[in-house]
């Protein structure tokens, strides 16, 4: 996401998926076109706790992470968990959803 490598993101995003921002929903196609244009451009994410939970065919990865992105042309930094479910259909994984959810303890790194 952060190199906006749109044809890659592609494939990987299922084409159901949807994705949660702080700004509200979005879809696939909508997603990948904020990332192709800039819209919200992810800078870094450094990634401050990581687990991953198998249910039969479906995968949820919570990565705990503190988010340098632009939005809108400003630069923002969040402590968010970011929950990415995976569902393998025919031997592939893709992504089916992902969610930002803010975290309200303060940002003590800098």
């Amino acid at each position: 996401m952060s190199e906006k490598k749109v044809d890659t993101l592609a494939m990987l995003f299922n084409e159901k998926s949807v994705f949660v921002h702080m700004g509200g929903t979005m879809t696939r196609d909508h997603e990948l076109n904020v990332i192709k244009t800039g819209g919200i451009h992810y800078k870094h994410a450094e990634i401050q706790e990581t687990s991953v939970q198998f249910i039969d065919n479906t995968a949820i990865l919570l990565n705990k992470i503190r988010l340098i992105a632009v939005v809108g042309g400003n630069e923002v930094t969040n402590p968010f968990v970011v929950t990415e479910v995976y569902v393998k259909q025919n031997g592939t994984w893709t992504l089916g959803s992902m969610s930002f959810t803010k975290l309200l303890t303060p940002d003590t790194q800098h």
